[in-house]
């Protein structure tokens, strides 16, 4: 083999001619080439070919090419060969001058700031990146433009995303109808087809590139954690990645996570609420993203982590979206308590327990428990006494003591005659509820609510289900609601159905009206398609909850204005008033959050809702004024750890991402105007059904069989919504495809019947691997341009040159021209320069069909790729110059790093007695983990950013002036 093989270059393999996509280093030191087939018995096969086995790889001497006249109209097949190569074409931008040239281009509304964290990906030696924005900015979004930039550099065959049960759906609907990312579905019912598709022993995530689990899913199949210790991907997305931070013990969550950020070079991982207040738990995070980064997980700033995490708020980008966001509507809706209910209240202020609350170590008392529970409803605080009182009889089985028996009896007899008294507050007694229906029936003091206007949804979180259950079917039968109508959706639920319920709350054929929710539904959701009214039925004791309940429907694409309704108990009872007055306190802290500071959690500064709920529950145990717990939380402000340790991080843009932007060049107006020269040309072998219209620029085409190989990685949903089975319809207008994302939620069908017309489409793929054979193997077209074009003896011979890394990925292509005059060579000419003076893709060109005297043209083809050579190793001598001081400068961070970690460890371990076999032994084996850890990153630097020094380069075709 000659040298490294690159992506982009043609090779014989097994006397087959294989165009090369993507080549990565195996763990024994070669090469594993990704490629797809050329010539016609192995045309459009994708295949894998380890450098190690096929001794006999060839890769095409450029200076021996066949030069070939094209004898297409208007030089028609030359002018889509040389279009596909530039498409297939990755960008090489050095990482400091990185721009974006897709992703900005997908099925949304082009803000600024979603493109921050793709360009401040990109200008990093590894994209690996926690995008930590607020709730309801858009992080899928912000996720799928560097997908898409990854894919479009060759960088993203295999994907992976984790993310929770309830989200599968979305997530993969989401990459798809904006990105045409397809996605394989692996929730219990897409395993079982999974299984039935493939051999029982084979692995599932070698027959699907890219698919979308759930961590849970990972967590209880130890088979599929196997899997993927034995697999490898170009990407992994991790969403709501608090959850797999490690929490004082390594869960296994967490363990999973590590694991999979071992398996890939890019990690993304995504939450609006990363930081638990613990420095250790944010820093496992950001070790999962950068092993290296962090020497003491107790012990580090912003230096540390600089360019790993990028978080804003609303209020942060506000300026940039001022049409985008609604101001949100409060209302605080006070709810007289009841007869029945003041008698409650008044038996539950009066319990004592002799036994219960003896045990209390600092967490919560009992009688608190109870009392959330009595704030949420009367039948979730009879669940949570009958409960404990079963708890109690088993203990009161188990003890001797007679005191204790005693002790447990009388608390047994206290739950029950609060139990006794809860059964008396009939769903009429109960004040909240009555309230809830005026706030839903009620135009002039709540919403006026009908539940035959499909597009207004209401939206109801309760933290208890036993809450959620009483209030399924009270509405039903109050609202007079038909089967259907409501829906409740909670953690118990099987995966799938989580999936349907959401589902069917964002498409408006769907019947449902009504979603009570507990809290799973308040992670990530989108619930504001349809919906813009949300009512708490029971306070949250925390702020992370406030912000992400309220984001369901208050977040990025909301078309109305978000109304959030907070039901408040009010009782005549001193204890009960002062401790709702307590969660109103909160209720005022979530807005001044929302408004002026971004992140409510600063207020309690624990950053992780069981601590945000102690800190409420201490204040109430306490019976603190609300007025002190309100001067409490705002000197909190004063000094946040959270702000200390991420510090004020400038955006790489500047906060100008759209001057990032930058078009690939191309020989063709448009997306559409290439695809329709595609398709006519593709149509001349095969058989191919295809309408245009060319005012709408909609494709309408029905690929042949040999496409099924690619349907493998759409989704199935995405299948199903095909107008025929092998039919799509593509558009390269995105507010279409905007358009026809809302039309899905208005009918039973929730996928898009049309498709982006873009890159990466799987159509667009396909054209471009096809009409890249339209001339043979080791074959270039000559193209003869008008007089006055170019001079009569004046030739350009259009070329590519790439440079790889060591680890066989294009770290410099380049496009350009090398120029012969009266047949001596003149200079070298950039594509901008070439595409200016020739016209080409601006003007028409005939084609004159006359004979060609290729042989005197073939003769200047060495001294062009002689040229060609030299000039593509300047260009080399020229990155290394700008890029080892940068190399060296990783390096010797990368020493210092590793030296603070032996320091820290030799800290942990201190000073060993010779007899300390045992102890010994672990600091060994400590310092040999280090030691690897950082000779596998250095390497991995070496690899990446170090250049080869011998070019390939390649004839794309030859223009000449005429005769």
């Amino acid at each position: 083999m000659i040298g490294i093989v690159a992506p982009g270059a043609r090779v014989v393999i097994r006397d087959a001619e294989w165009f090369v996509r993507k080549v990565d280093t195996t763990s024994t030191g070669g090469h594993s080439i990704h490629a797809v087939g050329l010539s016609e018995l192995v045309k459009d096969r994708e295949a894998i070919f380890l450098s190690e086995l096929e001794r006999d790889i060839k890769i095409l001497d450029p200076a021996a090419t066949q030069l070939v006249p094209d004898p297409s109209p208007r030089f028609r097949d030359a002018l889509l060969y040389m279009e596909s190569l530039m498409r297939q074409t990755p960008p090489t931008d050095p990482p400091w001058e990185e721009k974006l040239y897709i992703g900005h281009k997908a099925a949304m509304d082009l803000v600024g700031y979603q493109l921050d964290p793709a360009i401040q990906a990109l200008q990093q030696p590894r994209q690996r990146i926690l995008i930590a924005d607020a709730v309801g900015l858009g992080k899928t979004l912000e996720a799928g433009v560097l997908l898409a930039e990854l894919i479009r550099r060759g960088r993203g065959k295999r994907i992976l995303v984790v993310t929770l049960k309830s989200m599968l759906t979305q997530f993969q609907k989401e990459l798809w109808a904006r990105f045409a990312i397809g996605l394989t579905r692996l929730d219990s019912v897409g395993i079982q087809r999974v299984r039935h598709q493939i051999p029982s022993n084979h692995n599932p995530f070698y027959s699907f590139d890219r698919a979308i689990i759930s961590i849970d899913t990972l967590k209880q199949d130890s088979a599929y954690r196997l899997y993927i210790e034995n697999c490898y991907w170009d990407i992994i997305v991790i969403d709501e990645a608090h959850n797999v931070a490690q929490r004082g013990s390594s869960s296994l969550r967490s363990k999973l996570a590590a694991l999979l950020a071992s398996r890939s070079d890019t990690l993304i991982m995504l939450s609006a609420t990363p930081h638990d207040g613990r420095k250790a738990s944010f820093a496992s995070l950001m070790n999962m993203l950068n092993p290296t980064a962090i020497a003491n997980p107790e012990d580090y700033g912003p230096e540390d982590i600089k360019g790993l995490f990028i978080r804003r708020f609303k209020k942060d980008i506000q300026h940039q979206v001022a049409s985008a966001f609604m101001d949100r509507t409060i209302i605080k809706t006070p709810c007289a308590a009841s007869g029945s209910e003041e008698s409650v209240f008044e038996a539950f202020a009066a319990l004592q327990f002799r036994r219960l609350d003896q045990r209390h170590s600092g967490t919560r008392l009992f009688k608190t428990t109870l009392e959330k529970a009595l704030l949420s409803s009367p039948a979730a605080c009879i669940d949570t006494a009958r409960n404990r009182i079963r708890t109690l009889e088993q203990e009161a089985a188990r003890t001797p003591d007679a005191d204790m028996q005693q002790a447990i009896r009388n608390d047994i007899d206290a739950l029950e005659a609060l139990i006794d008294a809860l059964l008396q507050i009939t769903p009429g007694d109960f004040s909240k509820y009555q309230k809830l229906l005026t706030v839903i029936r009620d135009a002039a003091h709540g919403f006026g609510w009908k539940p035959n206007d499909p597009t207004d949804r209401l939206v109801i979180f309760t933290e208890r289900i036993e809450t959620l259950r009483f209030l399924q079917e009270q509405l039903h039968r109050d609202l007079k609601l038909k089967a259907g109508q409501i829906d409740v959706l909670h953690g118990t639920l099987p995966d799938v159905e989580q999936q349907r319920i959401v589902e069917d709350f964002g498409k408006e054929e769907a019947p449902v009206r009504i979603l009570i929710a507990s809290d799973i539904a308040a992670e990530g959701i989108n619930l504001h398609y349809l919906s813009h009214r949300l009512v708490h039925f029971d306070i949250p004791w925390s702020l992370i909850v406030f912000q992400q309940r309220n984001g369901r429907i208050d977040r990025y694409g909301q078309t109305h204005q978000p109304q959030i309704v907070y039901l408040m108990t009010e009782s005549r009872h001193e204890k009960v008033r002062g401790d709702a007055r307590i969660l109103e306190i909160l209720i005022e802290k979530d807005q001044q959050a929302y408004k002026n500071i971004g992140d409510p959690s600063a207020f309690m500064q624990v950053y992780d809702i069981d601590r945000e709920e102690a800190i409420t529950a201490v204040a109430i145990e306490a019976g603190k004024l609300a007025e002190d717990f309100d001067r409490e939380l705002e000197a909190s402000l004063d000094d946040d750890p959270l702000a200390i340790l991420m510090g004020d991080v400038d955006l790489p843009t500047g906060g100008n991402a759209l001057d990032n932007i930058q078009d690939m060049p191309s020989i063709f107006a448009d997306d559409y105007a290439y695809v329709k020269d595609a398709i006519a040309f593709v149509a001349q072998t095969r058989r191919l059904q295809a309408t245009f219209d060319d005012e709408q620029q909609f494709v309408n085409l029905t690929v042949p069989d040999d496409f099924g190989p690619r349907f493998k990685n759409l989704p199935q949903e995405a299948k199903a919504a095909l107008r025929g089975s092998n039919e799509f319809v593509l558009t390269s207008d995105r507010r279409d495809i905007m358009d026809e994302i809302v039309r899905c939620r208005k009918e039973e069908l929730a996928w898009p019947r049309f498709h982006l017309l873009w890159d990466l489409h799987p159509i667009v793929e396909w054209l471009n691997d096809t009409v890249m054979t339209a001339f043979g193997r080791h074959e270039a077209p000559v193209v003869t341009l008008p007089q006055g074009v170019l001079g009569p003896a004046e030739v350009i011979f259009l070329m590519t040159g790439l440079i790889p890394n060591r680890k066989g990925h294009p770290l410099i292509h380049r496009w350009f021209g090398m120029q012969f005059q009266q047949g001596d060579f003149e200079t070298v000419l950039d594509l901008h320069d070439v595409l200016q003076r020739t016209g080409l893709g601006r003007t028409p060109i005939p084609n004159p069909n006359r004979d060609i005297d290729t042989e005197s043209l073939a003769q200047l083809l060495p001294r062009a790729v002689r040229e060609a050579t030299t000039w593509m190793s300047a260009n080399r001598d020229e990155f290394n110059a700008i890029m080892q001081p940068k190399l060296q400068h990783h390096l010797d961070e990368l020493s210092a790093l590793k030296s603070r970690r032996l320091e820290k460890m030799q800290l942990d371990f201190g000073d060993l007695a010779p007899t300390a076999y045992l102890q010994i032994a672990r600091k060994e084996a400590a310092q040999r983990r280090i030691e690897a850890l950082f000779t596998e990153y250095q390497t991995w630097i070496k690899e990446t950013i170090t250049t080869e020094d011998k070019p390939y380069v390649r004839i794309v075709a030859v223009l000449r002036g005429n005769a």
